[in-house]
C-alpha cells in the first residue's frame, strides 16, 4: 500500500528513506535507518521485525542478500511482505511477496531500492527510477523527495494520498532529518513545502549540534537570532496572502493581531478554503436565479 525509496548517497555515505502512502503515519511504520549500517523500508502488510533484524545482521556482517534470505525465512507470512534494502557499502535488494496487492513490484541498482505495492502501474516506478538516475550531483535529501515527487505525478497509491516521510541519517545517532507529514489529502506535497522550511530553519540548527567527534554544539549568532523570532518572521516561511487575512477577519468578527494572523489562519484554513470555493462556484446553470415580482398579482393573466 506504498512506494519508497530506500539510498545512499555515494559522496557522503549518508542513509535515508522516502515514502508515502494512502494510510496515516507512513513515517511511524516503514523506515528504519541505522547509520554506518543501512537503511530499510518494510511495507505492504508491514512487519517491522523484518527492518529491525535485517539491519543487526547487517551490522553483524552479513551481506544484503544474507540479511534479506534470513529475515524472510524467519517470517511465517513472507509473501505478504514488502521490503527495501540498502547496505553502508551501497548494494541493494527488494523482495516482493507473491500475495502484496497489485500492482506490485520493484527496481534497484547501486545505492537505491525502489519499491511499492497497490500502485496503478509499473509507470509509478519507473519514474521514480528515471528521478533518482537524472538528479546526480544534488544534495541527498533533496534527491530523495524528487524521486518521491515523481512517483505521485506518475500514479502512486491507486486508493489516493494520506501520509508521507522523509528521513536521512548522516554519521550520528540522530537524524540529520526527519519530517512527516501523517494525514493530509496531498501529502507529497505537504512534504516538499515542509521540506522548504526545514532548509532554512531547521538544518542549520542540526548542523550546529554536539556530535560524537566532540563538536560542542553550539549555534551560530544567526541561528540563535533566527530561531528567537516566531516562526512567521522567520526566512523560508511564505507570505500570507492578504485576501486569507480579510477573508479570516470578516469571517470571525475579530480584527487579529499580527502575532496571532498566522496561528489562526492554521486553525481556520480548511474553512477559509470551502469558503473560497463556495464563492468561485457559478450555479447558473445548476440553478438559475428566482426572481421575485410582487406586481405579479395585479397583472393580467396572460402576463
Amino acid at each position: 500500500m506504498t512506494f519508497s525509496i530506500v539510498a545512499r548517497c555515494p559522496s557522503s555515505g549518508a542513509l535515508g528513506v522516502a515514502v508515502s502512502t494512502a494510510v496515516p503515519a507512513v513515517g511511524a511504520t516503514c523506515p528504519y535507518v541505522r547509520p554506518g549500517v543501512g537503511a530499510v523500508s518494510t511495507q505492504s502488510w508491514v512487519n517491522p521485525y523484518l527492518a529491525i533484524k535485517a539491519l543487526d545482521l547487517l551490522a553483524a556482517g552479513c551481506t544484503v542478500r544474507e540479511a534479506l534470505d534470513e529475515v524472510l525465512r524467519t517470517d511465517a507470512q513472507a509473501d505478504m511482505r514488502q521490503l527495501g534494502i540498502v547496505a553502508e557499502n551501497g548494494t541493494a535488494l527488494s523482495w516482493t511477496g507473491k500475495q502484496c496487492t497489485g500492482w506490485a513490484g520493484e527496481c534497484t541498482g547501486p545505492d537505491y531500492a525502489i519499491q511499492g505495492n497497490m500502485l496503478t502501474g509499473q509507470e509509478t516506478l519507473d519514474a521514480m527510477q528515471t528521478a533518482f538516475l537524472r538528479s546526480v550531483g544534488m544534495k541527498f535529501e533533496e534527491r530523495l523527495l524528487l524521486v518521491l515527487e515523481a512517483g505521485q505525478a506518475n500514479g502512486g497509491d491507486k486508493r489516493g494520498r494520506q501520509s508521507a516521510s522523509l528521513i536521512v541519517y548522516l554519521d550520528e545517532p540522530y537524524p540529520y532529518l526527519d519530517l512527516r507529514v501523517d494525514e493530509h489529502a496531498d501529502p507529497v506535497r505537504e512534504l516538499r513545502r515542509v521540506f522548504g522550511v526545514a532548509v532554512v530553519q531547521l538544518l542549520p540548527f542540526i548542523e550546529s549540534m554536539p556530535t560524537g567527534a566532540g563538536h560542542a554544539g553550539v549555534p551560530t549568532k544567526e541561528v540563535r537570532d533566527m530561531l528567537m523570532l516566531p516562526p512567521s518572521q522567520r526566512p523560508g516561511m511564505p507570505a500570507i496572502p492578504p485576501a486569507q487575512v480579510d477573508l479570516l477577519q470578516t469571517i470571525s468578527g475579530t480584527d487579529f493581531t499580527q502575532d496571532r494572523v498566522e496561528a489562526n489562519l492554521h486553525a481556520f484554513r480548511p474553512i477559509l478554503a470551502e469558503i473560497h470555493k463556495l464563492r468561485e462556484l457559478d450555479l447558473a446553470n445548476i440553478h438559475p436565479a428566482v426572481i421575485f415580482d410582487p406586481t405579479a398579482p395585479w397583472r393580467g393573466s396572460d402576463k
